[in-house]
């Protein structure tokens, strides 16, 4: 397997060009498939330091430096630098965007090598195992048989489980945070509603929007506001908003009367300008279909058996309704009767689901805590 590097414009932004078809959980195959990535530090000379940290759902491969497209910084602030758990001075950090993604690598914007023209709906259904299956593709073509940590919050977090039920031999130690072996009811709920609202809008052109030159941006902004509740807390939103006004008096219309509305119509609308409609269908749709048990019969346990040798953290929050710790302890259950090692925190916080991309200190901590120990383990 060969790599083709892009020369880096702010960062260590690079792709890989798959030189076989990617064949997917569909039954269908992907030629030509990209993987767009960044890695920071140095892979020492026993390829034994290499860390995967796995986005979530809006994330991208600039965990750690600026996105030359959107201008943002790295995503991961807290976690992810010098002195930081993830310290790229001791460990070779890699983070790729997901298959089906925006942000270079290949998804349902990208251009379909058959016909020229972007894929938008001919795009196959892809899972978050096949997300996983490409990911494992990149670490081989990187020369690394085995990782010592895959990471990941949220979906992350399912993308890394996948690792754990298909790739256990070619990782040391797995941190899962803010995450669930599967999708409950509202999750499924919440994501239905955002791709509907995407759909009607009248830009969506049947997804053909990119062949047309147009975007459905009132639509997806829409999606992004329904899905950022869900990521704070109710008492997130009462601290930072409240009732508070936009002015000193109600508008007696529909404008942003007040400050908890003009926050979530910012939020859809910046999200719109660094985000592919299509891309959202179908990643959620992939989250939606997220099961790790239901290959066998519904035993996350039987799932896990040939991760014994794996060390695993698990971390959940308090005021985290999407992700609630009733299911980081469902992982924690399983792992235990799998015979796997893990150790389990529960923060408390008041910041909801998106706490685990803030600087929380007690995650900090334990996190320094398990690579310590796990370092150790490894002889690093």
């Amino acid at each position: 397997m060969s790599l083709v590097l892009e020369t880096p414009v702010d960062g260590p932004a690079r792709t890989l060009r798959l030189p076989a078809p990617l064949r997917l959980d569909s039954g269908q195959s992907l030629e030509g498939v990209e993987i767009a990535y960044c890695t920071y530090g140095t892979l020492n000379a026993t390829r034994s330091n290499a860390i995967l940290i796995c986005h979530a759902l809006t994330g991208d491969q600039f965990v750690a430096s600026t996105n030359p497209s959107t201008g943002r910084p790295g995503w991961w602030p807290a976690m992810v630098g010098p002195g930081k758990p993830l310290d790229p001075d001791r460990y070779f950090i890699i983070c790729a965007n997901i298959l089906g993604g925006c942000m270079g690598s290949t998804g349902p914007g990208a251009t379909d090598p058959k016909t020229g023209a972007p894929y938008g709906l001919s795009f196959p259904v892809i899972t978050i195992a096949d997300m996983a299956r490409a990911q494992a593709e990149l670490v081989t073509a990187l020369g690394i048989d085995s990782l010592f940590l895959v990471v990941g919050g949220s979906m992350g977090g399912m993308i890394a489980l996948e690792w754990v039920k298909c790739f256990p031999e070619r990782m040391f130690a797995c941190a899962l945070i803010a995450t669930a072996a599967r999708h409950s009811a509202q999750n499924i709920a919440f994501h239905e509603v955002g791709r509907q609202a995407i759909m009607a809008d009248p830009d969506w052109r049947g997804g053909d929007y990119a062949k047309l030159g147009v975007r459905p941006e009132k639509g997806l902004a829409v999606a992004r506001m329904a899905a950022h509740i869900t990521y704070l807390s109710e008492q997130a939103l009462q601290r930072k908003f409240g009732r508070e006004l936009q002015s000193k008096a109600l508008s007696f219309g529909f404008d942003a009367d007040f400050q908890v509305e003009s926050y979530l119509r910012h939020q859809g609308q910046a999200f719109v300008d660094r985000f592919d409609a299509n891309s959202y269908l179908y990643i959620t749709r992939a989250m939606d279909y997220f099961d790790l048990a239901q290959s066998h019969d519904g035993r996350l346990a039987d799932a896990l058996t040939a991760a014994q040798d794996v060390r695993f953290c698990v971390l959940s929050f308090t005021s985290d309704w999407l992700y609630p710790t009733t299911e980081s302890r469902r992982i924690v259950r399983a792992l235990n009767a799998a015979g796997a090692q893990a150790s389990f925190v529960e923060i408390r916080s008041d910041k909801g689901h998106d706490a685990f991309l803030l600087d929380e200190p007690v995650m900090r901590e334990v996190l320094d805590g398990f690579l310590a120990s796990a370092a150790k383990a490894r002889g690093l």
